[in-house]
């Protein structure tokens, strides 16, 4: 008896860990404020700890749009930070913009920054 009560909190506690609400990225604090440059500095002086640092966190950075795929609610910032937005937003190459969003990580084939569930701050 005291086996079964065992095993059904266990089966309901995974449940919940696996099944645990989505992040709002969009309402969160953000954790750093940094330039496309800033990160490219950081993680050619120590990738490991600049990913420790960053990966998966809330960050804001600001720069030029230098590429826009509306299709795909994709822009890239720099030349080096790829955005994905949750929905579509107007923006133009050569406009300076502010985002927000989660920190994916660096992909060291394409040299490029990755950002996702971005929204635009002042």
């Amino acid at each position: 008896m005291i086996s079964l009560a065992v095993l059904a909190v266990i089966g309901v506690g995974l449940y919940f860990y696996m099944y645990k609400g989505h992040r709002d990225i969009a309402s969160e604090q953000v954790h750093f404020n940094v330039t496309v440059a800033q990160l490219q500095q950081q993680f050619l002086a120590d990738p490991t700890k600049a990913n420790a640092q960053y990966a998966d966190q809330t960050i804001a950075v600001s720069g030029l749009v230098t590429a826009v795929d509306e299709s795909n609610h994709l822009v890239v910032i720099d030349e080096k930070l790829s955005v994905a937005f949750k929905e579509n937003h107007t923006l133009t190459p050569q406009q300076r913009v502010g985002v927000k969003g989660r920190f994916v990580g660096y992909d060291d084939l394409l040299e490029e920054f990755k950002m996702d569930q971005a929204t635009i701050v002042d």
